[in-house]
């Protein structure tokens, strides 16, 4: 399965966007230039322009950053998936039907749920009586 150059770039950048700012340091870096900002401004008797434009880059950053964060979270959620379909896969007593749950319907979800509490509940009155 071939995939197109462009798309793995943005992908790439948006995952290198995503590991500098989840960093600590990134965000001193960003309360630093606040303070700095907010003491200029300050300074100029809070020009009006200036507080538009710092409003602009501000939701200009939030924007980028949701798509930065939806695509990581996208992708380490498929990754978790794979590993996660792996072991059932391999588990000899698993019940194969749960490696493409994802793609259920509600109704297939609520019935497996309510099948898996049942389940852990027969366990656990089982444990209670051996006990």
């Amino acid at each position: 399965m071939e995939h197109s150059a462009l798309p793995q770039r943005i992908s790439r950048v948006l995952h290198w966007l995503g590991d500098i700012t989840s960093r600590a340091s990134a965000a001193l870096v960003v309360a630093f230039v606040l303070l700095v900002y907010l003491l200029v401004l300050a300074i100029n008797s809070f020009p009006g322009r200036w507080q538009v434009g710092f409003s602009t880059v501000a939701e200009s950053i939030t924007l980028v950053m949701l798509f930065v964060i939806q695509h990581t979270q996208s992708r380490q959620q498929m990754v978790l998936q794979l590993k996660l379909d792996e072991l059932i896969r391999t588990s000899p007593n698993a019940d194969d039907l749960l490696v493409h749950l994802e793609g259920a319907d509600d109704a297939e979800l609520i019935e497996r749920e309510e099948s898996q509490v049942a389940h852990h509940e027969s366990l656990r009155e089982t444990d209670a009586e051996e006990k």
